[in-house]
């Protein structure tokens, strides 16, 4: 049972980072486990090695097989909680990592965090993956390049002013537009995810002008009923917005500079409901 518990927070990053989805990353991470260890020949040289290999493989199918079905081009990954026990905080990328790696193929994106997330040479990349040293690198030239080389692996829990979430609902609660703007980057994404599921005010919202009034809107709209929750979720700052006790919003947020350059929100029920049982 160690053996099982310890691969399996070993395996998760690979998994979740590939896929963007903590569920599908548990389920790739059991199955893998499962087979190896009803397996009749165990006899492997380099058991983590393996493991590694079969779990990396599998998420990559998976997320080519999901690809095929996502016809929503808004899809925001699941976030995961920081303070999980189970998880090893300095491999799981950060949020918005996540969302630039959907730019990117299953074996672009494989290549890619091997690489720069875990310090993968080519030559390790070229033996879990299956292909010449040179596609490795031929890949990782193209997700870069996709990426426009302005991705950084992880991003600090610390990147970000303690209280400046509090201070942004103050503010969204005094209504002052003008005050809320000056919080903003003026290159603002809001994008929001309801799964296909919920009625949503707005897909995509860009620039500061055009959030600021969305989220004041919202915010009298619906929220100002709300119980808040502050969290940090993939090294990044989160609101939480309860209705009557059951999670109805999570929001994700980029700050750059003390600025807010990109907000993430979550109303997809599945993937809240995910997020609640955290």
């Amino acid at each position: 049972m160690d053996l099982l518990k310890n691969y399996q927070k070993k395996l998760f990053p690979y998994a979740y980072n590939i896929l963007g989805s903590a569920e599908d990353a548990r389920d790739v991470v059991q199955d893998v486990m499962l087979k190896y260890l009803t397996a009749q020949d165990r006899a492997i040289e380099n058991e983590t090695g393996y493991l590694i290999k079969s779990v990396v493989n599998q998420s990559i199918n998976l997320k080519k097989r999901n690809k095929k079905t996502v016809s929503d081009s808004m899809w925001l990954p699941e976030p995961v909680e920081m303070t999980d026990t189970n998880i090893i905080r300095e491999e799981i990328l950060s949020y918005s990592m996540l969302v630039l790696l959907e730019n990117l193929g299953p074996r672009e994106r494989a290549v890619f965090i091997l690489k720069e997330a875990f310090d993968y040479s080519h030559q390790e990349i070229a033996e879990a993956l299956s292909f010449t040293v040179e596609n490795s690198r031929k890949l990782l030239s193209r997700a870069k390049t996709l990426l426009k080389d302005t991705a950084q692996p992880r991003k600090s829990a610390t990147a970000f002013p303690e209280g400046y979430l509090q201070n942004y609902m103050d503010t969204i609660r005094s209504g002052h537009v003008e005050n809320l703007v000056e919080m903003l980057s003026e290159d603002i994404v809001v994008r929001t995810d309801g799964g296909g599921k919920i009625k949503i005010v707005s897909a995509l919202t860009a620039g500061a002008d055009n959030a600021a009034d969305l989220m004041l809107y919202v915010y009298k709209t619906y929220q100002h009923l709300f119980e808040i929750e502050y969290r940090e979720l993939n090294h990044q700052p989160a609101i939480l917005f309860y209705n009557n006790g059951v999670l109805v919003n999570c929001q994700i947020f980029e700050i750059e500079q003390t600025k807010i350059k990109r907000i993430y929100s979550i109303v997809d029920p599945g993937k809240l409901n995910i997020i609640a049982h955290f």
